[in-house]
């Protein structure tokens, strides 16, 4: 069954994310302590999960209360080839939009939904891309989020100089794919960065995103010191200011593409989380790290965040190492609701929402919904 893609209107102005001005050499390690990037194989092992018939986690049960009408929409020739099918739509009361309107790129959860287009969409299959653009595809289409001569910020997670198979890193074909769709929607510029603590340049590489960026048509870019921009948070409870770099204030458009995986402070990284890697110190922001994300929220929204499920890091994250500890579930799951996208990945690993101080934060803040039964989800298997 295909999901009607329905045009909706951008809410916000450009980007603004922050951080706090940690100066000097310990950026680089960004507030883990101890934290290094696990050492680059040669020639890296399949990892167990990887192995045929290997079986995801239960994800969480989303109750019904309406069942979407089947509609019968022809799809935008940038996602052609990831028509959705198997496509389950549950629907229910949508996200109340939050009582501050963020000053973002991103429009603010829409109580006025069409029918036809999902709040977030999980999508299951072999082939990465397909899978991306089927996504992409459910919960509005690319035009919804980015528009033709925009500025475009695709921010995945290149935490550590860390090869794929580790699922340390966002997967190169989903960054790829997402790029490839900011350019068929007609963006100008398509920028990707991330400010890891692993060693900017030498992570690009090594991760495998910088390749397929450029192939892709996007820009990869080294964050510089010089470009960090300290903007207030004006209804900000326990982060009043932070340290922004320019390339994201001045987007039109961010996207935010982490991967899911294990850490050890906050449990999981995902979509909130994420947005670390935009600031300029992220030690500061793990005490109080749920208020602190959320206030970060109210002046930047991503536009669109896409968690990478294709490969997962059940233990050991943030930096990881072994690929034991790596289980390959072949899912991205889609939102331009953060606090949504977060809360449904939460049961990949076997957790509940309320288990994420991050997800309650978000929620308790109105940044977002982690009461899934309010959203339409759509389940697309591609198999």
């Amino acid at each position: 069954m295909s999901v009607e893609r329905t045009a909706v209107r951008r809410i916000g102005r450009r980007t603004a994310i922050a951080a706090l001005g940690l100066a000097g050499a310990g950026v680089a390690a960004n507030g883990i302590a101890g934290c290094t990037a696990p050492p680059v194989p040669t020639q890296v092992p399949k990892p167990a999960a990887d192995v045929a018939g290997s079986q995801p986690p239960p994800t969480p049960t989303v109750p019904a209360s309406a069942p979407a009408q089947p509609q019968a929409t022809p799809m935008s020739q940038s996602a052609a080839t990831a028509k959705p099918e198997g496509t389950t739509i549950r629907s229910a009361p949508t996200t109340p939009s939050p009582a501050s309107k963020p000053a973002a790129t991103a429009e603010s959860p829409s109580p006025a939904r069409a029918s036809g287009v999902a709040d977030l969409a999980v999508v299951r299959g072999q082939n990465t891309a397909d899978i991306v653009r089927a996504a992409v595809e459910a919960v509005g289409g690319i035009e919804r989020f980015v528009k033709p001569g925009q500025k475009v910020v695709v921010k995945p997670n290149i935490c550590v100089s860390s090869a794929p198979e580790y699922a340390a890193t966002t997967n190169p074909e989903v960054v790829a794919a997402l790029v490839a769709l900011c350019r068929e929607a007609g963006a100008a510029q398509v920028k990707v960065l991330d400010y890891g603590f692993g060693g900017q340049r030498t992570s690009y590489q090594v991760s495998g995103i910088e390749d397929a960026v450029r192939k892709a048509g996007g820009e990869m870019v080294v964050i510089s010191p010089v470009k960090w921009k300290t903007t207030p948070i004006p209804n900000g409870k326990e982060l009043k200011s932070v340290a922004i770099f320019d390339d994201v204030l001045t987007a039109d458009s961010l996207i935010n593409v982490p991967i899911a995986k294990h850490h050890n402070l906050a449990r999981l990284t995902l979509g909130m989380k994420g947005l670390l890697g935009v600031i300029q110190s992220r030690e500061p922001l793990h005490y109080q790290m749920g208020q602190k994300l959320s206030d970060l929220l109210t002046v930047v929204r991503p536009a669109l965040t896409v968690i990478d499920a294709t490969r997962i890091l059940t233990a050991n994250g943030p930096q990881g190492g072994n690929l034991k500890d790596v289980k390959r579930l072949d899912t991205v799951i889609a939102s331009p609701d953060i606090v949504a996208a977060d809360a449904y990945a939460t049961g990949l690993f076997g957790l509940k929402p309320e288990d994420l101080e991050t997800v309650r934060a978000g929620a308790a803040n109105g940044i977002g919904t982690m009461d899934l039964s309010k959203l339409k989800v759509a389940q697309v298997s591609r198999q």
